[in-house]
């Protein structure tokens, strides 16, 4: 009776498993190939901070070792920086040495503008200087000498105002073919042609800081970047540019500035006057005398041309202070500017 109703309850059992596995849904084989990926949301980032930060290192402004070259090759800064009219003006900042005469010179201590030239690409204002500025002029101990520009010592025009202009050298007497000398050591930074002043001329560089300038000459034996000695010739006197007669025009300049050869040479007794020369914010005084404005009140029949040839100003020079053209009528009794 046991066995009976334990049969009846398995038949049961069986049946409704039966009956669950019917009722569930079959899946179908291509569901399997269309699942969908979940959704994913976007979110913009934020750009308001850095997502990193690295350091770059540039080896072109790292700082390169320099190495000591025993006997470097002689160079010359041979590149202009300015005209003989514009007066601008650019720095040349040189670390290069040269080997002359056994003494070691760095041109940037020597001075920091080279210009081939310009007279003056300094444009120092010579009238601000406050101090006594003690130069020396030649040191033996050193193998630094002096010379003579020529061997004549008569002075036949001396520095300052001349014929409505000022004249900031000193005139000296010689024969056209007369050997010219280097008054101090240095380098000649100038050589050229003026037309309508210096006419053949050289500039030399010097040791002492000051500057020396060879005028009218009728030939010229150095090179810009050449280096003299004190008595050296520099090339043969003459009369070319604005000049009336043979004579050497003879500067002394110190940044740029004139400074009157006779405050350093005795020309009449052929010697220097003193091994120092110190030099004065009162050796600048001329200045404020050369830059007063001039004027010429024109007369009837005045002329640009008769103008010019009478105070020694180009015409070009006129038009240019009066910004007048060279057709513009002289009015009389107005004033014309010269200077």
């Amino acid at each position: 009776m046991r066995i009976k109703k334990n049969l009846i309850v398995a038949a049961l059992l069986i049946f409704f498993i039966n009956n669950l596995f019917a009722q569930a849904p079959k899946k179908k084989n291509k569901d399997f190939y269309n699942l969908k990926a979940p959704s994913i949301e976007y979110s913009k980032p934020d750009t308001s901070e850095y997502l990193f930060e690295e350091e770059f290192s540039d080896e072109s402004e790292a700082e390169k070792p320099t190495y000591f070259n025993p006997k470097p090759e002689q160079s010359i800064v041979s590149e202009d920086t300015s005209t003989l009219g514009d007066g601008e003006l650019s720095i040349v900042e040189e670390a290069e040495q040269l080997n002359i005469d056994s003494s070691w010179v760095t041109i940037a201590e020597y001075y920091s503008i080279w210009d081939s030239k310009s007279v003056n690409p300094y444009k120092i204002d010579a009238t601000k200087y406050s101090d006594t500025i003690p130069i020396i002029l030649y040191d033996t101990t050193a193998g630094l000498s002096w010379s003579m520009p020529i061997t004549n010592k008569v002075i036949t025009s001396d520095f300052g105002m001349r014929h409505y202009r000022w004249h900031y050298g000193t005139d000296i007497k010689l024969e056209t073919g007369d050997p010219v000398l280097a008054a101090f050591d240095g380098i000649v930074r100038i050589q050229q042609y003026d037309a309508g002043g210096y006419g053949t001329y050289v500039l030399l560089r010097h040791y002492n800081g000051l500057e020396t300038i060879y005028g009218h000459l009728s030939r010229a034996d150095v090179e810009v970047g050449q280096y003299v000695k004190a008595g050296e010739k520099i090339g043969l006197g003459g009369s070319t540019g604005r000049s009336t007669g043979s004579h050497l025009h003879f500067e002394v300049r110190y940044e740029g500035n004139a400074v009157n050869p006779e405050f350093i040479y005795d020309f009449p007794n052929g010697t220097l006057r003193s091994v120092i020369f110190d030099l004065m914010p009162q050796h600048f005084e001329y200045l404020k005398s050369a830059r007063k404005v001039a004027f010429h009140k024109i007369r009837p029949g005045d002329t640009l041309g008769g103008i010019s040839r009478k105070y020694r100003v180009s015409v070009v020079t006129l038009c240019r202070l009066n910004h007048i053209t060279a057709r513009t009528t002289l009015r009389a009794g107005r004033k014309l500017r010269i200077r």
